[in-house]
């Protein structure tokens, strides 16, 4: 049987543009794009809307003039390079564009980088060691997941210990398995439900600022897989529509899954949201389960072949899937805490949800749907955060009302689908958050309130919300309180029967995304109302004369595309890692840096590449330390166990594998370091394998004899690992 041939059925086979992977659109979301549309509400869009209004701006006196062109240069490696230094804390000459062939980590001149942690690196005392060919679910549930995405990095006061916490999205088994282990479902599946959830590894160094290691056996070392006990809370929690053979009180889930993007609160837990779960889960005939694309084919992950409750179909577990799609919360100072699944929140694809606190002490929770055509939704805490008193805040989530976002353009008249700017010179508008629940109570007729947060989408369809070009990471900046919303794409934008462009996703088959900017009115976190506008539509500017960056010199930027994850750093700087650019723009994605004020707004600046067919998930931005961290998930998707795609972290070729370092792709934890410091020790990464001079010189690695060895990683890609990751075959 050929490789091909023992792939799971690969629907977006032949449908994929440039080098986008089938084999990333099956396991990482179950090839949506190739199923039936799951929004198919007739909601209003932004043209049908916004032309029954007067235009604000024409009330304002500002004219209708006719639409202009921003003008565009090609932006080369040199251009975006004399672009100069990021207005951040974080200074760096940006790298050019990485070519998509490319198996390396790439970072600027001045920096090194090294992994943190590793897939399969052990995370306690007593955990096997990693050993690719003869892997357990027991060991994978003491190992560090796989595919890791949200990621933060908590430290302890003094700043030389701290926290880890990762998520683990997905499982790709074809490069995880041999071959002939690859037969056997049952020993596969239990292993990759080992490898899902989420993980939390203390971690050491010797000062502030240098790099750090994990710590083997750390105190608060723990992992949360698909089998792991959590408890669902909020006004859904009990319903009977969460109800299951297993658990009829409907407020204990066995297991978070396909956990995507998160958060940090200000009282120090975690949130994950558990994003293309659907993809799990046979399911009946029905439209709420149609709703979220569950539907009664088996699904190509087969794990209904080895545990019961994934498949719906089954007397007792037709709620299953309802018990997924949530928002996690983690207490990682706690290992033995149990997550919480908070109903409040809303049940769709969460990507992740970020907290912003009002001056009041409200909370306020964002989240966008990952998918085509879905919302922007908020939640808004009935009770009050008071600093200090971590038990109270840790209920904040539990309870509250839940909004999903209209969004309204100011010359909606004006667009074409060509990406063409306003006559106004921007894209830009007003909005309003549409209640779903408030007060207890249900704001949508016809359903309850438990029906409300099980069946959101559902919801928020019946409530008027404006389709989005795949919102993603939701972050308010720290300094101003300004919301920033990631849109990826959405290559189905104004096709035949889909929703047409309108100003606030203005493009036709919006191959590369872009990136709103919310204004909540009167600066109110709670408010009803908001301003927009888009701060960037992406795209490589020497080939598109679509993208616009408010102004900038479309000559000056790095090219950039698909947008997924948001950061900021502590000078307030926005910070964007992507997933999609090889099939885009034909680099491999990375890191940028974007300007949000004054002449520097938005500019873009590529910080970091990741390898060949991997994203860029989860950043980090310590720059006061020089200090950035990423989650590198998928390095060689396309590949297999026997003929890899990309040799990262490790960069060995199986001559030389063994000791802890194997030539399989391993999603890591990559923390990227100034270098140069002058009279620092040897190995200035805490503690390592080889004795160092002065200071650490009679330590040795806390992470145990096998894992990550150098303090430096750049340059370990050999030529020879290159060359052999860029002649593997594809398996399609």
């Amino acid at each position: 049987m050929t490789e091909t041939a023992k792939r799971p059925l690969l629907p977006m086979l032949g449908h994929t543009r440039g080098r986008r992977s089938p084999v990333t659109c099956e396991l990482k979301c179950g090839s949506a794009c190739a199923g039936p549309e799951c929004n198919t509400s007739g909601n209003g869009y932004f043209r049908d809307i916004a032309s029954a209004a007067l235009s604000r701006r024409s009330a304002l006196g500002l004219g209708a003039a006719a639409a202009v062109t921003v003008g565009v240069v090609g932006a080369t490696p040199e251009a975006a390079q004399a672009a100069g230094r990021g207005r951040s804390g974080l200074s760096f000459g940006p790298i050019a564009p990485v070519p998509n062939t490319v198996d390396d980590l790439t970072v600027p001149e001045g920096y090194d980088w090294s992994p943190i942690i590793r897939w399969g690196d052990p995370l306690f005392a007593d955990s096997p060691e990693f050993d690719p060919y003869h892997q357990t679910a027991e060991a994978q549930a003491q190992q560090f997941g796989y595919n890791c995405d949200y990621l933060d990095v908590l430290h302890d006061r003094g700043g030389c210990t701290g926290l880890l916490v990762s998520n683990f999205e997905y499982t790709n088994e074809d490069i995880m398995f041999p071959a002939e282990q690859r037969e056997d479902i049952e020993f596969v599946t239990r292993v990759a439900m080992a490898a899902h959830g989420m993980g939390v590894v203390d971690i050491t160094r010797t000062e502030v600022g240098e790099p750090w290691s994990y710590v083997r056996g750390g105190a608060r070392n723990r992992r949360v897989t698909a089998s792991t006990p959590i408890t669902i809370d909020g006004p859904a929690a009990g319903s009977d529509l969460l109800r299951t053979v297993d658990d009829p009180t409907g407020t204990v889930v066995l297991g978070t899954l396909n956990n995507c993007a998160g958060g940090t609160t200000p009282w120090g837990t975690v949130l994950s949201g558990e994003e293309n779960f659907n993809q799990y889960f046979r399911g009946l005939a029905s439209d709420e389960f149609a709703r979220y694309g569950i539907s009664e084919e088996a699904p190509s992950r087969r794990w209904h072949e080895v545990e019961p409750r994934f498949d719906s179909t089954l007397p007792g577990y037709e709620n299953e899937p309802n018990r997924f799609g949530w928002i996690v919360e983690l207490d990682p100072y706690d290992p033995s805490s149990t997550p919480v699944k908070h109903t409040s929140l809303g049940r769709f694809k969460h990507e992740g949800a970020t907290v912003r606190v009002a001056e009041d002490g409200t909370v306020v929770a964002y989240s966008g749907d990952d998918e085509r055509f879905e919302y922007l939704y908020k939640f808004v805490s009935s009770k009050k955060y008071v600093e200090g008193d971590r038990a109270h805040n840790m209920t904040l989530l539990s309870e509250g009302d839940l909004y999903v976002a209209r969004f309204t353009g100011d010359t909606a008249a004006e667009i074409d689908g060509s990406g063409r700017v306003p006559s106004d010179g921007a894209f830009d508008g007003s909005g309003q958050w549409l209640p779903l629940v408030v007060q207890g109570e249900s704001a949508i007729e016809g359903m309850g309130v438990d029906e409300v947060l099980v069946y959101t989408r559902t919801a928020a369809d019946k409530a008027g919300a404006t389709k989005m070009d795949r919102p993603e990471d939701v972050e308010p900046s720290p300094r101003t309180g300004k919301v920033y919303l990631a849109l990826t794409n959405n290559t189905q934008r104004g096709t035949e029967g889909k929703a047409g462009p309108d100003e606030a996703n203005p493009r036709t088959q919006n191959r590369t995304g872009h990136v709103i900017e919310l204004t909540e009115r009167h600066g109110r976190a709670d408010a009803r109302e908001f301003d927009w506008n888009i701060l960037i539509v992406a795209g490589d500017p020497g080939k598109d004369p679509s993208t616009y960056f408010s102004g900038f010199p479309a000559d000056r930027v790095s090219p950039i595309s698909c947008p997924d994850n948001l950061a900021f750093d502590s000078q307030g700087s926005l910070w964007i890692s992507t997933d999609g650019q090889p099939s885009t723009i034909g680099y491999n994605d990375g890191l940028f840096l974007v300007g949000l004020s004054g002449s520097n707004r938005g500019s873009v600046q590529q910080f970091l590449a990741v390898p060949q067919d991997a994203e860029t998930c989860g950043p980090v931005i310590h720059d006061r330390e020089n200090m950035v961290y990423v989650n590198v998930q998928h390095p060689g998707e396309d590949g297999t166990f026997e003929e890899p795609r990309s040799y990262f972290p490790d960069y060995v070729v199986p001559t030389q594998q063994g000791d802890g370092e194997w030539s399989v792709a391993r999603p890591s934890v990559a923390q990227v370091f100034r270098v140069g410091r002058g009279a620092g020790p040897e190995f200035p990464g805490a503690v390592h394998d080889a004795p160092g001079r002065e200071r650490n010189q009679h330590k040795r690695r806390a992470n145990g004899e096998r894992g990550p060895r150098y303090c430096g990683y750049k340059g370990k890609a050999t030529p020879e690992t290159k060359r052999a990751a860029k002649q593997s075959r594809r398996t399609y």
